[in-house]
Formats: C-alpha cells, sequence, structure tokens
C-alpha cells in the first residue's frame, strides 16, 4: 500500500470514528501575476487536534510544531525538496513572507513575482506526532505573465460626476484575472495612500477631480492609461463663486474711485496753497511800494533842517507817490510830483 492510499485509509478511519481531520481551504485554485508585482495566497488551515492511538486506544493530543510551503512537490515531504517557506528554517527567500501563524492562518504573500514562480505552491503543517501530518496536495497555481499594462474600469460610464456622488475604480489587467495584488494608485502623477484593486471615492468634493492612474507596486512598466474624472461644482458653489467674483469687483471699483477722490482733494489743496502764497506775495509787494516815505527836498537839493529839526515831534508823513510814465523826464520834475501833507504840533 503507497502513501496515498494510507492517507485515505486514514481520513475514512477517522470519518467513520466522528474524529476531525485536518484540512487547507483556499479561496481560488488558480490565479494570474504579472512579473514584479506582488501576490497574496490566502489560506486557513484546521489542524488535528488529537488522535487515538492503536496500541492501547488512548487519545493523544497534537500540536503543531512546523508549518511551510513548497513547490514541484505534491505533499512537501518534510517540505523538501524545493521549499518556498520553512518555519523551522533561517534561510528563507525574502521574496516569499508567511504572514500566517501555528493556529489557523496560513497566508502567503510572495512579492516581486518572477517568471520562475509559474509553479503550484502548496501548505504543509507537520505535528508533534506523524498523524497530525498534513498537505493540500490541490495547492494554488500561479500563472506568471509579462510585460503587462494595467488598466482602470470604473463603475460609471460617463465620466462627469456631481458633488456628493460616489464611484469606484478597479484596476485589472487585461492578460488574467487577478487576485489581492499589491495596486498602487496616482492622482496627477502623485501617489495616493489607498491600495488594492478597487479604490473608492465619495462622496466627491471638488478637489478629487484629476487624472487617476494604477500600476503593480512600484512596477511602472505596468501603469495603466489616465482615467479623467471630473467632479461638477453644485449649485450653491455656483452661487457663492459668483457672490465673490462680484464682490471682489465692488472691492476694486471702490478702492479706484477712493484712489481718484484723494488724488482730486490733494490737488485742490495744492492749488489752494498757490493761491494763497500768490496773494501773500502780491500783498508784500503792495506794502513794499506804499510804505517808502521820502522826505521833502529843498530847492537847493537838501533836506530842511526845520522840518527835520528834533524840536519838532509827533510828524506823521502821508505821502503820495506817482511812477513816472516817461523815463525822460528831468529829475527836478520828481519834487514837484510827491506832495506832502504833514501835522506837527510843537511842545
Amino acid at each position: 500500500m503507497d502513501s496515498y492510499q494510507k492517507i485515505i485509509l486514514f481520513t475514512f478511519f477517522f470519518l467513520l470514528t466522528g474524529a476531525e481531520v485536518p484540512s487547507v481551504i483556499h479561496p481560488f485554485k488558480r490565479t494570474c501575476a504579472v512579473r514584479g508585482s506582488t501576490v497574496t495566497l490566502p489560506c486557513t488551515f484546521t489542524p488535528l487536534k488529537s488522535f487515538i492511538r492503536k496500541e492501547d486506544g488512548k487519545e493523544i493530543s497534537l500540536r503543531i510544531v512546523r508549518v511551510g510551503w513548497c513547490v514541484k512537490h505534491e505533499i512537501c515531504q518534510e517540505l523538501q525538496p524545493h521549499p518556498v517557506y520553512d518555519s523551522n528554517s533561517t534561510k528563507n527567500d525574502l521574496r516569499y513572507q508567511y504572514l500566517g501563524d501555528m493556529k489557523g492562518n496560513c497566508t502567503l504573500q510572495i512579492s516581486n513575482i518572477q517568471m520562475k514562480d509559474n509553479e503550484t505552491f502548496r501548505f504543509r503543517m507537520e505535528a508533534d506526532n506523524p498523524a497530525g501530518h498534513f498537505t493540500n496536495r490541490a495547492g494554488v497555481s500561479i500563472r506568471v505573465v509579462d510585460g503587462v499594462k494595467m488598466s482602470i474600469k470604473s463603475s460609471r460610464d460617463d465620466k462627469q460626476f456631481k458633488r456628493g456622488e460616489t464611484v469606484s475604480l478597479q484596476c485589472t489587467s487585461s492578460a488574467c484575472t487577478t487576485h489581492q495584488l499589491n495596486i498602487a494608485w496616482f492622482r496627477d502623477g502623485h501617489a495616493l495612500s489607498e491600495t488594492g484593486s478597487i479604490l473608492q471615492l465619495g462622496p466627491l468634493a471638488a478637489e478629487d477631480s484629476g487624472n487617476y492612474s494604477c500600476a503593480l507596486g512600484t512596477n511602472k512598466q505596468t501603469l495603466s492609461e489616465p482615467y479623467s474624472l471630473q467632479v461638477e461644482a453644485a449649485e450653491k458653489d455656483k452661487d457663492g463663486n459668483l457672490s465673490l467674483i462680484l464682490g471682489v469687483v465692488f472691492g476694486v471699483l471702490l478702492a479706484f474711485i477712493t484712489l481718484i477722490l484723494v488724488v482730486f482733494i490733494i490737488k485742490r489743496k495744492r492749488a489752494a496753497d498757490l493761491r494763497s502764497e500768490d496773494a501773500e506775495m502780491r500783498q508784500k509787494h503792495t506794502d513794499n511800494v506804499y510804505g517808502n516815505v521820502v522826505p521833502p527836498v529843498m530847492e537847493g537839493g537838501g533836506y530842511d533842517e526845520q522840518e527835520t529839526s528834533p524840536e519838532t515831534e509827533d510828524i506823521s508823513y502821508a505821502p503820495i507817490q506817482f511812477k513816472n510814465t516817461t523815463t525822460h523826464r528831468h529829475v527836478e520834475e520828481t519834487g514837484e510830483a510827491v506832495i506832502y501833507s504833514s501835522v506837527a504840533t510843537r511842545g
């Protein structure tokens, strides 16, 4: 009897006795991956908790002590040959990261997938007794493709959206159906924090407008063509923008009118100052003309000593001077052209 028949017989025996049987469950049996991408293989397992020892019929508890993944072998006998991951090894390939545990989670993540990963991956658990060892023979098959660009599918055909609406963008590959891919999303060339094959947007706002693209992780060769998404502004936002524009225009006009008034007032003040200065200059000129007092001249050309004697007191002169209209008159006429009026009081 070969090992495969022994496993079937062993499983049938446990079914008849009502005992638990170990199991490994994969959500999907095959998947597709683009070279350079990261793929996650979800996996759960149920270990055998105990078994009945044939020698004495005693129930013996079991405990999982080793887990691992392998390729190129149906039962991964002691995880040999070609182990992908071995919990007892310290030399595992860092591209294969075990995200599970020893209790029920056996998820494996493969980063930077290469063409050599075009294999069937199988999970194996080992207990502290061989009765608890188990391998899922079916495993998960991965088909690796190269030189594939991702594409974006929208939950709506139109690309015009209103505020408050929602939309889903799905990053897919035309070469194959993908599962659990590490997707990077970009808007206008800038990386977004969201990951996963589906990007949920909503409720939409004006700032959500832009060109969206996706890629497999950091592999720029798989970058999709941009998907243009435009969010229309709501009516109240349009009214608000109109009010804002009108307010700005009114403010500019008010500032312009104020500036014109200020310039006008400054000009008028300067004109008034100039007129005032001109009036002052004219007044000073008049004072210089009428304030010129000329003493009486005697016939001999000298001044009247009596009139200028210190014995004369309180003498006031009110001269009236006429300017000559001709320049060729004799000097003697100047004395006749001046009329003096004086009042003298003798002490």
